[in-house]
């Protein structure tokens, strides 16, 4: 089941896609107007292993990555660096892979699950395996979520049924 949301994230709207397209959908506008997927990536973890001819660097124990005001930290994370023969890009990273109760979080929403994928070039999120995303109240479960960042997009998926929680706002002075 898809639902579109006029926005993604300050760094992944994640849970704005969903349950923000019908909660506050001028809310999660600006925050996919803020995203900027050309600020730096940083990451901690408690090891590094790089494997230069492979252009990759696997990151292991309490990793934490994080771009903008968008986080994610897993148990292991993979980053792919980009090939080339110099240049501005070339040594870039270009995708991350984490396992290992993978967490994704901006300022306003999470999502959580077994295992994810953010293809930094094309500005697209996978999470895979009982999929949980969640902005303040709300809550939508599922077992794969697809988050295109540049279009604001959303989509989550299970064999079941998507299961969504929705909690109304309550109106002043009730």
């Amino acid at each position: 089941m898809a639902r579109r949301g006029p926005a993604l994230l300050r760094g992944a709207v994640v849970a704005g896609a969903l349950a923000t397209a019908a909660l506050a959908p001028e809310r999660a506008c600006a925050q996919t107007a803020a995203h900027d997927a050309s600020l730096p990536i940083e990451i901690t973890a408690d090891s590094l292993e790089v494997k230069q001819k492979e252009r990759l660097a696997v990151f292991r124990g309490n990793v934490d990555a994080v771009q903008g005001r968008m986080r994610l930290t897993a148990s292991e994370i993979r980053v792919r660096y980009r090939t080339g023969s110099g240049g501005e890009s070339a040594g870039a990273i270009s995708r991350i892979d984490a396992t290992g109760g993978v967490r994704f979080a901006t300022p306003t929403e999470t999502a959580e699950g077994e295992a994810g994928v953010y293809d930094v070039d094309a500005r697209h999120l996978t999470l895979t395996g009982s999929v949980v995303l969640t902005r303040g109240d709300n809550v939508i479960r599922g077992e794969k979520l697809t988050l295109d960042l540049a279009t604001g997009r959303s989509r989550i998926e299970s064999s079941q049924r998507v299961r969504g929680l929705f909690q109304p706002k309550s109106e002043s002075g009730s």
